[in-house]
């Protein structure tokens, strides 16, 4: 009986030992594969900052183009003035 018990016990430690080692395994290949996603998402979010505009760039263009128009408007309005009192 005790030999029967023994042997139950090792296939049981050999099972356990292999269904350890599998998860073991399947963990590393999915940790090894998050950090290769993690590399790819850091790369990913450099290329988009580096590619778009930032919000400081987008307000100094509008400002310019502000500038620029209220030149235009103050000419435009200069001219009908001009041509007002003529």
């Amino acid at each position: 009986m005790e030999h029967i018990f023994a042997i139950v016990l090792a296939i049981w430690s050999a099972l356990l030992t292999a269904f350890v080692g599998v998860v073991g395994f399947i963990a590393r290949e999915k940790n090894t594969k998050l950090k290769d996603l993690e590399q790819m998402l850091i790369n990913t979010k450099l290329e988009v900052a580096r590619d778009n505009v930032t919000n400081a760039e987008i307000d100094k263009i509008k400002d310019y183009f502000d500038q620029r128009f209220n030149r235009l408007d103050s000419k435009i309005d200069q001219l009908i003035q001009g041509k007002i009192n003529a």
